[in-house]
């Protein structure tokens, strides 16, 4: 199985700053720890387990989940053995998705992206050490796991993740790679940080990052940055092929130019 990466709002416990901070709700910070709970489960998860990955009490955990349930993001799993997440969660993803300016300017030249390489053509965005897949053009060949928008994988070996990586500075980079869990997503995985520093630079040199079975046996993927209109680096598309069809040379030119035509179209929105 790919390996996934998810946001944990990564504390458990609430910083001494947090609780001196007159605006901050000591009460909607538990309540999104007990929602964020669920980024680890294989399934329905029961009161205690809830409060355990959320880090805190049974007590709290049982109040939080009843006023969830209540409001309609949690709910009983069909064997009344734990807890899911509702479908009303959806509706904040859709409002994410439609009004994200970069997910709506990018949906319809990635549509005619997939249209002329007729491969799998994914939009991420950038979350510091991981890219999110916020839009997934599909190909022939799929996991269930290429399908998901929400999906994410390490952007220090990921082609999207190094192409953005190739839009900071050095020190930025060292500093995101110090801070990655480096270990292999497959046994292709570069992890050795020198080596990662130098594809950096290579995408920096060609405008884009090539990564070869490195997320998924068998492909071979191209990313190209996108940057806003400071000209950060905010997400990448990524265009991925399979080792079967493709060689590396004729799919970097085949991919590259209209990949980076349409980085060029999405970016500085």
């Amino acid at each position: 199985m790919q390996r996934t990466m998810r946001s944990l709002l990564n504390q458990r416990v609430i910083t001494e700053n947090q609780r001196n901070d007159p605006l901050f709700l000591q009460s909607v910070a538990r309540a999104m720890q007990v929602l964020s709970a669920f980024h680890t489960a294989d399934g329905a998860m029961s009161l205690s387990e809830i409060a355990q990955q959320a880090g805190i009490d049974r007590s709290a955990a049982q109040r939080i989940v009843h006023t969830l349930r209540e409001l309609g993001y949690l709910k009983r799993d069909n064997e009344n053995s734990g807890f899911l997440p509702e479908l009303r969660i959806l509706d904040h993803t859709l409002d994410y998705l439609s009004l994200n300016p970069v997910i709506r300017n990018a949906t319809p030249v990635l549509l005619e992206l997939r249209r002329n390489i007729r491969e799998r053509v994914d939009l991420s965005l950038f979350d510091d050490t991981r890219v999110v897949y916020a839009a997934r053009m599909q190909s022939k060949r799929e996991t269930f796991f290429a399908t998901l928008v929400g999906h994410s994988v390490p952007t220090f070996c990921s082609s999207g993740g190094r192409a953005i990586l190739s839009r900071l500075n050095d020190n930025e980079v060292r500093d995101i790679l110090d801070r990655s869990d480096l270990n292999p997503v497959t046994p292709r995985t570069i992890t050795d940080p020198v080596a990662i520093l130098d594809k950096v630079q290579e995408a920096r040199e060609q405008g884009y990052a090539l990564a070869r079975e490195e997320i998924l046996i068998g492909e071979i993927a191209l990313g190209v940055a996108i940057t806003d209109k400071h000209d950060r680096p905010c997400g990448a598309i990524h265009v991925a092929g399979s080792l079967s069809d493709w060689t590396t040379d004729a799919f970097r030119d085949r991919v590259f130019p209209l990949a980076s035509e349409a980085a060029r179209a999405i970016s500085r929105f």
